[in-house]
């Protein structure tokens, strides 16, 4: 009995786990996604070329553009 209380809880928790991950994840990809489209300046293709790595590269390629690119652009023009 309480075999089966324990696995349905660990796999219940397991479940929820994973999909606020997946939904926290997304919702950074696509913070990341909208922070560099309006807020990257136009010059040259750093826009269009950040935009593509984040799309292409998903949760990892947001996660580059925010500890690389975006401290330097805050640093550079304070947006």
């Amino acid at each position: 009995m309480y075999d089966m209380f324990f696995a349905f809880s660990f796999s219940f928790l397991i479940f929820f786990l994973f999909f606020g991950i997946g939904i926290i994840g997304t919702l950074f990809w696509l913070w990341m996604l909208i922070d560099c489209a309006t807020k990257e300046p136009s010059e040259g293709n750093d826009k269009l070329i950040w935009v593509i790595v984040i799309i292409f590269a998903n949760l990892l390629g947001a996660i580059i553009y925010f500890f690389v690119r975006r401290p330097k652009r805050i640093q550079e023009y304070g947006r």
